[in-house]
């Protein structure tokens, strides 16, 4: 077992990928938190698109964005299961990327308004860099699997230049670039994990842990930004404090049933293959992007209780609706799909069905609560 106890400088040899007692570290819970410094501010962005009836341009920029914080956070988190030394170096190192991630959230806003992103390209590359030099120390030390650590260091370190290059290229090209270069870094987990030295030895249920906080820090900033919105919306004007009783009860249980439904069972699945492992890794990006973007709606929904000629209902309804739609069928394809078998498997994706039908009927939100409520519900008769 690696020692965990901060000191100088030590090898970074791999850990087992059956040690026992693994949990998440200090330093990887403060890691987090960093992180959803970032996610609260393109949610907050993405509300105030949405508001204003600007969505595709919204929606565009907090799914661009986003991809930075959730890639560069996934890559730190299994690299971090396989090769954490808590040494000084990894722990300054690690404070290299954090601070790339704050740069990036300093970007956020240009990046909504502007289409600017210079600064969140900046906060990405020095994050991904810093890692590097991770991999770097990890392909010294780790004979066995050096080849794995320098195809990640090579890979991450062109990606990185081709990011930078990404800058110069005509506004009129900036999707297509985005969507080759995401292409790009997808690749490069692949592309290593198969070198002849072997994959990384993350342990699996490190990794299953380390997702499900991230899970909760990402439903938090839900409530957050839910309760911010309540607050705004209760200094603003007086005239419609029922409806917004209703709707902050509503929200309470949309985000309680959300939480529920990601930890109803454990996670069982190993990670076997790099296939499996690789869909739970990339599958998340709709999990967290969604969670994220479901605190967005709720916000969206407030705007149209305390300014309905602002907001419509079926705005709003979509606003929360879409996003919980992505959600259950993200969870059911990690989580559910599988691992179990009968015909209540079936109860997310019919569930995620309905929820686009919500904002269809008179009370959206209230209905979506009960929605899901049901489905939590049959969740728990069906063990």
């Amino acid at each position: 077992m690696t020692s965990t106890v901060p000191g100088r400088l030590r090898p970074m040899r791999a850990r087992r990928a059956d040690e026992p007692h693994r949990v998440a570290t200090p330093l990887e819970l403060f890691f987090d938190l960093c992180f959803v410094v970032a996610v609260a501010q393109a949610a907050a962005l993405l509300h105030q698109s949405v508001a204003g009836h600007h969505v595709a341009h919204g929606l565009r920029s907090y799914l661009m964005v986003f991809f930075a914080i959730w890639w560069a956070w996934m890559n730190f988190t299994w690299f971090a299961s396989a090769y954490d030394t808590d040494d000084d170096l990894y722990r300054l190192v690690t404070m290299v990327q954090i601070a790339g991630v704050l740069v990036l959230a300093a970007g956020v806003g240009p990046a909504f308004t502007d289409g600017d992103y210079q600064v969140v390209t900046a906060g990405y590359v020095v994050m991904r860099l810093a890692l590097v030099t991770q991999w770097l120390r990890a392909a010294k030390a780790d004979a066995p699997r050096r080849r794995t650590a320098l195809r990640y260091a090579t890979g991450v370190t062109v990606a990185q230049g081709l990011w930078l290059l990404s800058l110069l290229a005509p506004h009129e090209w900036s999707l297509g670039v985005f969507l080759l270069l995401v292409v790009a870094e997808l690749a490069v987990p692949v592309w290593a994990e198969l070198a002849p030295g072997g994959p990384t030895t993350y342990h699996p249920h490190h990794i299953a842990e380390r997702y499900g906080l991230f899970t909760l820090m990402v439903l938090g900033e839900a409530v957050a930004a839910a309760t911010i919105a309540f607050r705004d919306g209760l200094d603003k004007t007086a005239q419609h404090p029922a409806g917004l009783l209703r709707l902050a009860v509503a929200a309470v249980v949309i985000v309680f049933a959300l939480w529920w439904l990601y930890f109803d069972r454990p996670v069982r699945r190993r990670f076997a293959s790099l296939r499996a492992s690789l869909s739970w890794g990339y599958g998340h990006y709709c999990v967290f992007a969604a969670a994220a973007a479901a605190g967005a709606g709720l916000s969206v929904a407030v705007d149209r209780v305390t300014h309905p000629a602002d907001v419509t209902g079926r705005l709003a309804g979509y606003a929360i609706a879409v996003p919980v739609a992505v959600y259950l069928l993200a969870l059911w394809l990690l989580l559910i799909r599988p691992e179990e078998r009968g015909r209540h498997r079936l109860l997310l994706p019919g569930a995620a069905l309905l929820t686009l039908v919500t904002p269809l009927l008179p009370v959206p939100i209230e209905s979506l609560a009960a929605l899901l409520v049901a489905l939590v519900t049959l969740r728990v008769a069906a063990r």
